[in-house]
């Protein structure tokens, strides 16, 4: 990544980690080629988790649950996850992990195409988790926006791609090329939008934290 790897083994030697079950679920993710959100971002994102006190978060991109469970262990009783998962395989990897963890009956899992079931919800979020595919960010924002409560945090993990966000497009593979421009364009939007206020952190591998303004 962009910052010093050295630097990085450093802080996270200081960081307390996480419960068993979720650092052998996240063991186990790895090992079978599941990405789950890196160390430091866990790390922040626990912190924001204590700091913002959540009741109802709304998570695009369950994978097999990680996530999910990770902010149920630093959320309050009374707090209820919504998590979209469209890959039958991982769907189900994430509902055996919800029941084993415990936490089966504050999270409530969707399958489908976040696309198809955002426009659908109608509740408020006061905390949005983004970490599904990276290309679709962009389309999922405006259905983010609107879901999320005055005040309410949008947390987008995964955003400079490794550093080739700096790239230009042409230096970037072809096959990322769609990717590249799709999160650059996210990226300007979350920055320079009216109603949010923006900051892109170097932590992981970039993490933008988005407050929804309230209305004077």
């Amino acid at each position: 990544m962009i910052i010093d790897e050295r630097m990085i083994a450093f802080i996270q030697s200081l960081d307390r980690g996480n419960s068993l079950f979720l650092t052998k679920l996240g063991e186990e993710a790895l090992d079978g080629g599941v990405p789950i959100i890196r160390p430091a971002a866990q790390s922040l994102l626990r912190f924001l988790l204590v700091l913002t006190k959540p009741r109802n978060i709304l998570e695009v991109g369950t994978a097999v649950g990680f996530s999910a469970i990770l902010m149920a262990e630093n959320t309050a009783a009374d707090c209820q996850i919504t998590t979209i998962e469209k890959e039958k395989k991982r769907f189900s990897q994430a509902e055996k992990n919800f029941a084993d963890s415990g936490y089966g009956g504050r999270i409530r899992l969707l399958e489908g195409d976040a696309a198809d079931i955002l426009p659908l919800l109608t509740e408020e979020y006061d905390l949005i988790f983004m970490d599904a595919a990276k290309g679709q960010y962009i389309h999922f924002l405006a259905q983010a926006k609107r879901l999320l409560s005055a005040g309410g945090l949008l947390i987008s993990d995964n955003v400079l791609q490794d550093g080739e966000i700096l790239e230009s497009r042409f230096a970037v593979e072809r096959r990322n090329r769609t990717i590249h421009s799709r999160m650059r364009e996210y990226l300007f939007a979350l920055t320079h939008d009216e109603e949010l206020e923006t900051v892109l952190l170097l932590v992981g591998d970039g993490m933008t934290l988005s407050v929804k303004k309230e209305r004077n």
